[in-house]
């Protein structure tokens, strides 16, 4: 979701005249987009405004701006905690960005050099809104031309204890389909290969007007597929509560709907899932995995995981450890868990599972999910796999990985007639393997060679 945000913004601001600068350092305006899942993602963002401070104070016409989750949470402790920055706005209110940008630069006129504590004559922040924002798209704004997200919902309505998300993001809303279709007809035109739905809980999408649920939305964005030259449509994230038999069945039966599931667990214990305020049991989700597996032979299935959450005991944690074992996901993200002051888990209970047992259960249930991803990448040594082809190895480091766990081998010269390149399976499957450049954005069939694992290797 920030991903998208990120790129909405930058569309909108080369719209507006704006060009990306080389670096923070020759920037006339650096804005963070930021999470507020867990404290870390937050100390990073803290970190970073200061070491812009002495910038500022040389350069009080740059402007310095924080968007996204944590503008929402923390409005007024980060302009306590660096006072320099100009512009917080949250997520719901992004699009207010120009304007706001505008005003800031308006009230820089020459006699702004003066000292830090004329600051306050340049600053806004907005909250407590959250206003659609989503923009037509711009091709330029992407990082890869070929792919590219699309909201269909915002917000969320779960309130599991430990997620601050629903404080930030605000309550849930599904877009129309017509408005979503024409977007993905928009990026089609813009030579989009692939797209993936997004949402806080994508299953539960819902156009009320239509009553268009979100297997009826993939079966109109096939009919897309079937007439233009879109070869893959995605989704994430789902919740196992409202994952019902038409949507496995609209994946198993809609050719271009790629056989991929992120599901969500959080643990393995019932009494953790009953504290964590998920609204499932462990044998709810267990049945839900079945059900995909069963109708859609070959899915691939991932999870989230939280360590450490308030009041986990060991038996606990070995109740997770047995549902990776049994589900044998592609991949799990796993956490320690991090309070977040705002949520009901903050109210009601303490952080009371050390930090040293928090980072043993983190490596122990990576260790397990890396054994059953190293094991499960190498039964397709040997095979034949259909890929879309995202580019270089080298530029397909910036693409999500478990963990920072994926490793790419170097890149060959851009001016050899063969490079390496990256593309995934249907199944999510990074592939690396050697090709003309004049396969980015098309269909591969790979022969699969090697395997780690969180990549496979292979040959045209």
């Amino acid at each position: 979701m920030n991903v998208l945000d990120s790129e909405l913004i930058i569309a909108t601001l080369l719209r507006e005249g704006f060009t990306q600068a080389e670096s923070m350092k020759k920037a006339d305006v650096i804005l963070f987009n930021t999470c507020s899942i867990r404290q870390h993602a937050e100390d990073k963002i803290y970190s970073a405004l200061g070491r812009l401070r002495l910038s500022k104070e040389a350069h009080p016409e740059k402007i310095i701006g924080v968007m996204g989750c944590m503008a929402q949470k923390d409005n007024a402790q980060i302009f306590k905690r660096a006072p320099y920055v100009d512009l917080v706005v949250g997520p719901g209110q992004i699009a207010r960005i120009p304007e706001l940008l505008a005003k800031i630069r308006a009230g820089k006129g020459p006699q702004m050099e003066l000292s830090l504590e004329r600051r306050g004559r340049g600053r806004h922040e907005v909250e407590d809104s959250f206003d659609f924002y989503d923009p037509m798209r711009e091709a330029s704004a992407r990082q890869n031309p070929f792919m590219a997200y699309v909201r269909i919902m915002f917000g969320c309505d779960q309130f599991c204890t430990y997620c601050i998300v629903p404080y930030v993001r605000g309550p849930e809303q599904s877009r129309p389909v017509d408005e979503i279709l024409a977007e993905v007809r928009q990026l089609v035109d813009q030579g989009c290969r692939e797209v993936t739905l997004i949402g806080q809980t994508v299953s539960k999408y819902h156009d009320q007007p239509s009553g268009t649920r979100l297997s009826g939305l993939l079966e109109q964005c096939e009919r897309i597929a079937e007439t233009t030259p879109l070869e893959r449509i995605r989704f994430v994230t789902s919740h196992p509560n409202s994952m019902t038999p038409d949507l496995f069945e609209a994946v198993r039966d809609l050719p271009h709907v790629m056989p991929y599931f992120h599901v969500p667990a959080q643990s393995g214990s019932n009494s953790q899932l009953k504290r964590m305020n998920r609204g499932y049991t462990v044998e709810k989700y267990r049945d839900v995995c079945r059900q995909i597996l069963e109708t859609v032979p070959g899915a691939a299935i991932t999870s989230d995981f939280i360590v450490g959450f308030c009041g986990e005991t060991e038996e606990d944690f070995q109740q997770t450890v047995e549902l990776v074992k049994d589900i044998r996901f592609k991949n799990s993200f796993i956490f320690k868990f991090s309070p977040r002051e705002g949520t009901k888990a903050y109210e009601l209970w303490e952080d009371d599972v050390p930090e040293e047992v928090k980072r043993r259960r983190n490596n122990e249930l990576l260790a397990v999910q890396n054994q059953i991803s190293t094991e499960e990448s190498a039964k397709f040594v040997g095979q034949e796999v259909e890929i879309l082809v995202e580019g270089t190895s080298k530029s397909a480091m910036k693409l999500p990985v478990l963990n920072g766990a994926a490793e790419f081998p170097e890149a060959v010269s851009d001016a050899d007639p063969t490079i390496q390149l990256t593309g995934r399976t249907p199944c999510d499957r990074i592939v690396v393997f050697d090709g003309p450049r004049s396969l980015i954005g098309n269909l591969q069939k790979v022969r699969i060679t090697d395997s780690s694992p969180f990549t496979l290797f292979g040959e045209i």
